[in-house]
């Protein structure tokens, strides 16, 4: 999680926030899709979305209020028609989030990583799935040859009965690692925890449990699976409802829940394979109206100041490991920290 370290003495005054865990929560009604960006990617777009055939509905994803969970929760809508996909596909439809090439370096898996991946999601009473596909979560490699197929999927299909299937490809060819009966995990909440190690050998392991007493509903494990293609760049996760249009009778109009994104990059495997990443902090003081960043990367350049919808308010040139942004003309609210330079691209959300 981004891990904030507030002063005892003065939790009035500073506030540091330092890297650990990317989290991407619900805030309540309206601007969603700048909330999602902010945190996937700020300032681009990875959000994928039906909203250029459907025009007349508005956005297919937005935020309400979940009693269960007593939170606010994000809504990924689904119509069978008109939908498609991004209006490039229409044997498919396709409503998702990601992270992808112009997101911050710390949503990016790369060889010798283990990267935790965690949120919830609730299918609702009656869900349909299609005989082909409904994906709700995929691993993709991108880059070479080979990056057309997910490395993982975790997708349900309709059957005898209808199944949550988790699918599993080392190059281009995918097979199902397990499956189990889909009806215990309709019209509840459910938690995922998901983890990774990127290499040409690694483990690989997801837990699937019901938020409302912790059972276990699904598991799988293996201490020896190729999560690195030819010639790949990284790896990246999608979520969201991407399914076949091949059989829309077998089809309705979708409203799937999801709460509680968590990216977690944890120290590389080994030294030997890469050097640990080198991650800034930001200390917020409210009273000197001063942004002070710490730690800055060697090779860092710029810094770059977004509000939350995605309006850049100030860039810097960095010329030291330590920098102070002057801002007394920001009003209080969220702001994005983006620091670039060369190869990296790493952000920060606070509060100010």
């Amino acid at each position: 999680m981004k891990v904030k370290y507030i002063s005892v003495l003065f939790t009035w005054l500073f506030t540091l926030y330092c890297y650990g865990q990317v989290r991407l929560d619900a805030d309540g009604l309206g601007n969603t899709y700048n909330l999602i960006t902010s945190v996937l990617a700020p300032g681009y777009n990875p959000i994928e979305v039906p909203d250029c055939g459907h025009e007349d509905f508005g956005d297919h994803i937005d935020e309400l209020f979940d009693a269960d969970l007593n939170a606010n929760v994000f809504r990924f809508y689904m119509h069978v028609t008109p939908d498609n996909d991004r209006c490039r596909n229409f044997d498919r439809q396709r409503n998702e989030i990601k992270s992808y090439s112009k997101s911050p370096d710390n949503l990016l898996g790369v060889v010798g990583e283990q990267v935790i991946y965690k949120w919830k999601f609730k299918l609702t009473d009656g869900f349909q799935s299609s005989p082909n596909f409904t994906h709700l979560h995929q691993l993709k490699s991108v880059g070479g040859p080979f990056d057309g197929m997910p490395m993982y999927t975790l997708t349900t299909r309709k059957g005898s009965p209808d199944r949550l299937e988790l699918r599993y490809a080392e190059i281009d060819t995918q097979i199902t690692l397990k499956k189990t009966d889909l009806q215990p995990f309709i019209g509840t909440w459910l938690e995922v925890s998901e983890v990774i190690e990127y290499g040409t050998s690694g483990a690989y392991s997801i837990e699937i449990k019901r938020v409302s007493d912790g059972a276990v509903l699904f598991e799988y494990s293996n201490n020896d699976m190729v999560h690195w293609r030819q010639d790949a760049e990284f790896v990246r996760p999608k979520w969201g409802i991407y399914r076949s249009l091949n059989n829309p009778q077998d089809l309705r109009d979708e409203q799937v829940l999801f709460a509680n994104f968590s990216i977690e990059e944890v120290e590389p495997l080994s030294l030997d394979v890469l050097e640990p990443k080198h991650e800034f902090c930001v200390v917020s003081d409210s009273v000197a109206n001063t942004l002070q960043l710490y730690n800055l990367p060697r090779e860092a350049k710029h810094i770059e100041v977004y509000t939350i919808d995605g309006r850049k308010v100030l860039r810097k040139s960095i010329r030291k490991a330590k920098e102070t942004l002057y801002i007394p003309s920001l009003s209080k609210g969220t702001y994005i920290i983006k620091v670039t330079g060369g190869a990296m691209n790493q952000s920060k959300k606070i509060e100010y």
